[in-house]
């Protein structure tokens, strides 16, 4: 078996917030390996964001160890850790994070202006590329307000891709999307993992969990469950399903 892509060992972080110290992530151990697609679930306090952040270098663990892609991060200055997030780690939030006066396609293209200098051309076709890859290259030269919901969570999908990732992190991609939006986002995070493309979701969501490949599941601190997804959704199947009930409702309502 290839090394893990994310391998951590008794991680611990403590916030030290007035008089109580508060003990967010309670020596985790943990590997994941490339191609997976996992979901990290927990209540609010159960330490998954805190998680989240040290596995996207965002935050240094207490004590313990995070290997990713068998680089040491804790070894690195702040600088090596803004490289290699920008070189190993792709990121998709909640809200977007678009910037409003720049098209899709320049939002795109973000990523690649910190790091090893590419030509303009370089970066265009890159980013339309990963545009492409998430069925929005037609919409290229749109600002975000020209933009659904859906579309804009595309475009950081697609942003997060162009500097070709080790390993997707997504904090709560379908909060703000409605159930069908959700289920065509999940659709593209799982033709991107069936290219083997690493990813880790954070949801609170337990019908999003069910597109993922593997289950963990914080409380209090540690992982309690560990597991692989039964009875996996199928975003391709369920969109089917969704679009013959409205079919149905449309010869009903005629």
């Amino acid at each position: 078996m290839t090394p893990p892509v994310v391998k951590i060992d008794n991680l611990h972080k403590i916030y030290d917030s007035g008089e109580v110290p508060v003990h967010a992530v309670r020596g985790v151990s943990l590997e994941i390996h490339k191609g997976e697609f996992v979901a990290l679930m927990g209540a609010s306090g159960s330490g998954k964001s805190t998680l989240m952040n040290m596995l996207g270098c965002l935050d240094r663990p207490t004590k313990g160890s995070y290997l990713l892609d068998g680089i040491d991060v804790a070894k690195l200055d702040r600088n090596a850790l803004a490289d290699i997030r920008n070189q190993k780690l792709g990121f998709v939030f909640q809200g977007f994070n678009l910037l409003s006066r720049t098209t899709a396609l320049e939002n795109a293209e973000l990523p690649m202006l910190y790091g090893r200098r590419r030509s303009a051309k370089e970066m265009r076709d890159r980013a339309l590329r990963c545009l492409e890859i998430v069925g929005l290259a037609n919409r290229a030269d749109h600002f975000p307000n020209q933009l659904s919901g859906g579309q804009q969570q595309r475009v950081a999908i697609a942003r997060a891709l162009v500097n070709e990732p080790q390993i997707l992190l997504a904090d709560e991609p379908t909060g703000n999307l409605d159930s069908k939006t959700s289920i065509e986002v999940m659709g593209v995070f799982q033709a991107l993992n069936e290219q083997g493309i690493t990813i880790v979701m954070v949801t609170h969501e337990l019908d999003i969990a069910r597109y993922c490949r593997r289950d963990l599941i914080l409380r209090d601190g540690v992982i309690v469950r560990d597991e692989p997804v039964h009875d996996r959704l199928i975003a391709s199947a369920e969109m089917d399903k969704i679009r013959l009930a409205e079919a149905a409702a449309k010869l009903t309502s005629a």
